[in-house]
């Protein structure tokens, strides 16, 4: 590493530090570039909009006077063959171990009190490899709602199997404090022991998967026993919202599990059960709606069960939709199994850091203005900024 500037080299030794001990899965032969800057390479290359390998080697070249005043690079700028070859050998799971220490100074302790996890699937719809007989990669990730941080991702095959991948994750990430928050399909009894086995507590949203569960909260909710529910405890939180040509009106209550509910003590830890309802006032005057239940281990406040409830739905309005629309994922035709969970990572991790900048740009406008400005780049990479 050279001293060009005090500024970069703590940059980019910040990287390159974190994966000090990641092994690499590189025969000796083919170790020319070292592991953490190809990978230091990599992480620059994804947040400044590139897609894979090709375009990485590609704005590695442009930049290379940069990089070599910043990186030790004996052998020059690593090429697209051996970028391919890191992010296909990697193993996810230790690749992915290596970012916790480096996430963990991005969220002071006053952050990580009582956060909010969301996880949720999300399918690379061309990532599908019909010769080898593989359908598109599935994967499950762990978004910290209030802070905009990707935590960590399990890939699976099948949109069925996030049943397996959630506790996978679970064993990946720490929830201890914190509240998670899943769909219908991670309402699992196997699932909630496992968060608070980890020191969390559970938002499960409840469907039909469920059906006797369902069937105990609803009849709870209905408007014929409003009145002993306004005589037992209960907290309630109300909102109003106006955009997208509609008006909506938000009603939560949580309440705390009632002494004759069938189902009290089957699901670990469970307090709580709640319902959400929406009424939406359309631009045409028509009228629409919904109504959600939930279970959950925690009796949170009105305001505190309405944030868990709509924080959840920021893992696809800020990562999910920022992914296909910034970076393009729904497009990527990445094959390898292994090269394609460890640009998905890349990916979100690039997400995470563009959040925590505080310029009032877009993900896309803060990624471009990386790719064009030194400076801006390393304001990212070590969560900083004006």
């Amino acid at each position: 590493m050279t001293k060009a500037r005090a500024g970069v080299t703590v940059g980019l030794s910040s990287i390159v530090k974190h994966f000090e001990s990641l092994p690499d899965p590189r025969h000796h032969r083919n170790r020319r570039h070292l592991l953490v800057e190809v990978i230091a390479i990599s992480v620059c290359g994804v947040i400044v909009g590139c897609s894979g390998p090709t375009a990485i080697a590609r704005w590695a070249r442009a930049k290379k006077d940069w990089l070599q005043s910043v990186l030790a690079l004996p052998q020059g700028i690593p090429s697209r063959d051996c970028i391919r070859r890191v992010l296909s050998t990697l193993q996810p799971e230790a690749f992915q171990t290596c970012f916790q220490s480096w996430m963990a100074r991005l969220v002071n302790e006053e952050e990580a009190a009582d956060r909010t996890i969301a996880i949720d699937g999300k399918t690379l719809r061309r990532s599908q490899d019909a010769n080898a007989g593989l359908g598109p990669l599935h994967l499950v990730s762990a978004w910290a709602s209030d802070h905009g941080l990707a935590l960590g991702q399990v890939a699976t095959e099948e949109k069925s199997n996030e049943i397996t991948a959630i506790p996978a994750l679970l064993d990946r990430i720490d929830v201890h404090g914190a509240v998670v928050t899943i769909d219908a399909m991670g309402c699992q009894k196997e699932i909630a022991q496992k968060i608070v086995d980890g020191g969390g507590d559970y938002v499960l949203a409840v469907k039909d998967n469920q059906p006797k569960l369902y069937e105990a909260i609803e009849a709870v909710f209905r408007d014929e026993r409003q009145n002993e529910l306004r005589k037992s405890p209960h907290r309630k939180h109300q909102t109003r919202d106006k955009g997208h040509g509609r008006r909506d009106e938000r009603y939560y209550v949580l309440a705390k599990i009632p002494r004759d509910f069938p189902l009290k003590n089957a699901w670990p830890g469970a307090r709580a059960i709640g319902v959400a309802v929406r009424l939406a006032e359309n631009r045409d005057g028509t009228l629409s709606g919904d109504t959600r239940y939930f279970i959950s281990s925690r009796y949170l406040s009105g305001p505190r069960f309405a944030q868990a409830v709509r924080g959840h739905w920021g893992i696809e309005n800020c990562l999910h939709w920022v992914l296909d629309v910034t970076f393009d994922e729904d497009q990527s035709r990445t094959r390898n199994r292994h090269m394609a969970d460890n640009l998905s990572w890349l990916r979100r991790f690039a997400i995470s850091l563009l959040k925590r900048h505080p310029c009032n740009h877009s993900i896309k406008g803060k990624s471009q203005i990386a790719g064009w400005n030194n400076e801006f780049l390393l304001e990212v990479l070590t969560a900083q900024g004006a």
